[in-house]
């Protein structure tokens, strides 16, 4: 009977322990609305050398180095996040980078950029967020 009694209340603690360590979500739900908001306003194309979209959380960072070709390239970005948002976007080491406003009215910026071997892309989101950031690279004409 002690046996019996000692495995229920393992079986039970061992319970209690397996739904207090399931991972919680905490995700933004407004997250999905901007994502797909972002990729409409900047869709995938067939002639892109590489795009993505990425989560920035308030006061984070993104950089994306890419080996390309020597060349002039169009560098579309695009974001979207809670009002008052921004994020400052950068094509090199030393740069201070410019401002992109992530909410309100969102439109594409493109920024053609000539690239020796590699493209260095910095993404600072400010302490509005989170906020979703997309780019799409392609070559210039």
């Amino acid at each position: 009977m002690i046996l019996q009694g000692l495995a229920a209340l393992l079986l039970v603690l061992g319970g209690v322990w397996w739904w207090r360590a399931a991972p919680r979500d905490d995700s933004d739900p407004r997250l999905l609305a901007w994502r797909l908001t972002a990729e409409q306003l900047l869709p995938e194309s067939g002639d892109q050398e590489l795009a993505d979209t990425v989560v920035l959380p308030a006061e984070g960072d993104y950089e994306k180095v890419a080996d390309l070709d020597s060349g002039v390239f169009q560098v579309a970005v695009v974001c979207a996040g809670p009002d008052n948002s921004r994020v400052r976007i950068s094509f090199g080491e030393d740069e201070s980078g410019r401002g992109l406003p992530c909410s309100g009215e969102r439109t594409p910026e493109v920024f053609s950029v000539g690239v020796g071997t590699q493209l260095r892309l910095r993404i600072a989101a400010d302490d509005q967020g989170p906020v979703i950031f997309r780019y799409a690279v392609q070559r210039g004409a």
